[in-house]
């Protein structure tokens, strides 16, 4: 037997391969389905199975290419409500896998419709539990992303209950050292308090976890629900993509247009331009939106961009181009795409620059904007008098500043503030200006 983990560190997403006897079973893979064909190929194995633990809300699954591609069953359980050819598996259902056996439990609480596979060996002895979204290392998966969107929909405190039972009647049963085998690691914001550990145990679980200790139904219930991080606008889109079943990666990226540099773009489209911030301040598009690539631009795109929203994408060369592509295609943002192209020659628009000594001496004829998320303000303000609108809800709330002054916006280290300037000068009749990474001179002095 062999478990083989794939970590996405953009969306800290993992995904696995067991394979037994030749037969290799997947659980929660990424959209790219190309690793798992190699691993596959390396170890002379088939792929006979995938299982999808719950229709995943933060990226979009290859399990229904893979199976066309393979021939390969799908599992997931009959409360999905899966649009797919597939096969329920519920509590108490089992399949061999070479000499190994994957048992279905039901562990709901992230979602209705979620399923830990636990694997038995050889000798029928619990040896690891794939969680999905249910168990984290340090946390479980958050109780309310299902309220409005998939087959089975439930109210945060509903699924929060069903999470107490899940700790305590399903995780906290299974041997203490079985492994835990989570979808997601510190970063992801399908949770709260998820460890930089990629794996675990059920008995370290049980020692260290905040929601796996002793405690009443009602503590467990208020203690998970307060604090959970914001809700990117992409992420009911993927739940119901991933209930459907997406097309193939490589297919829907070839039917993203390129455009030459030089194109005639569409008034009115939005330009999400990811070049670095410096390149971007001197000249850009209009209507253009500054979301720099790196680890985190499919969680920043699919957090600032809607998921109805259509757009084109500039890179400063073809590598990134590709990239940024790709990393639109995992969370199922590709087809938004309405042209991808080099940077343009003519670039009409700038940023204004930050006078940061006069800042400095001057804060008060400012209007500051914070564009940290709400767990990071309540932890502290870094100015008592700024206007806090985390940055997934500064386009949809930019009329809440004032206008009376120039704006200075800021984030934690520079990143978002170059996306929150970029959003909000072209709108605004004021300078606005970012702080940039020199916000960090200033935290420790204000707080």
């Amino acid at each position: 037997m062999k478990i083989e983990q794939f970590y996405d560190k953009g969306l800290a997403h993992a995904s696995y391969a067991i394979i037994s006897e030749g037969q290799m079973a997947l659980v929660d893979p990424a959209r790219d389905p190309q690793p798992y064909y190699d691993f596959a190929k390396d170890h002379n194995a088939g792929i006979v199975a995938v299982f999808e633990t719950h229709p995943h809300a933060d990226f979009v699954s290859s399990h229904l290419e893979i199976a066309k591609n393979t021939g390969a069953t799908i599992y997931v359980s009959k409360l999905l409500g899966a649009d797919y050819e597939h096969k329920s598996f519920d509590n108490g259902d089992e399949i061999k896998l070479g000499a190994v056996t994957l048992r279905a439990l039901n562990t709901p609480g992230h979602s209705p419709d979620s399923v830990t596979i636990l694997l038995l060996d050889e000798n029928g002895k619990q040896h690891a539990a794939f969680t999905g979204d249910a168990l984290f290392v340090g946390d479980v998966g958050r109780p309310d992303l299902r309220e409005n969107v998939g087959n089975m929909t439930a109210k945060r405190e509903e699924l929060a209950r069903q999470m107490y039972q899940t700790t305590n009647n399903v995780f906290k049963k299974l041997d203490e050292e079985v492994l835990v085998y989570p979808a997601h690691g510190a970063g992801s914001l399908c949770g709260k308090n998820l460890s930089s550990d990629t794996y675990s145990t059920i008995g370290r679980e049980k020692s260290t976890n905040y929601a796996l200790q002793d405690r009443s139904e009602d503590d467990f219930v208020k203690t998970l629900l307060e604090d959970q991080p914001f809700i990117p606008k992409y992420f009911g889109h993927d739940v119901t993509m991933n209930k459907a079943g997406a097309v193939g990666f490589e297919e829907s990226i070839k039917a993203v247009p390129r455009l030459a540099n030089d194109a005639t773009l569409e008034e009115g489209v939005l330009v999400v331009d990811t070049r670095p911030q410096a390149q971007f301040k001197k000249g850009h598009l209009p209507n253009s939106i500054n979301i720099q690539e790196g680890g985190k631009f499919e969680t920043w795109l699919g957090s600032i961009v809607g998921p109805t929203e259509k757009f084109y994408l500039i890179a400063e060369n073809e590598t990134v181009l590709d990239s940024v592509i790709r990393k639109s295609a995992k969370i199922g943002y590709e087809g938004n795409i309405k042209g991808a192209l080099l940077t343009p020659a003519i670039l009409p628009e700038t940023s204004a620059e930050t006078d940061l000594e006069d800042f400095r001496t001057n804060p008060d004829n400012y209007t500051i904007v914070d564009i940290r998320n709400t767990g990071e303000v309540k932890a502290g303000k870094i100015f008592e008098n700024a206007i806090t609108i985390p940055l997934p809800e500064l386009r949809e709330r930019k009329n809440e500043i004032p206008q009376d002054k120039p704006l200075m916006i800021h984030c934690a280290a520079g990143y978002r503030s170059a996306a929150g300037q970029s959003i909000l000068e072209q709108e605004f009749s004021v300078p606005v200006y970012d702080l940039s990474d020199a916000i960090t001179s200033f935290s420790v002095v204000a707080r």
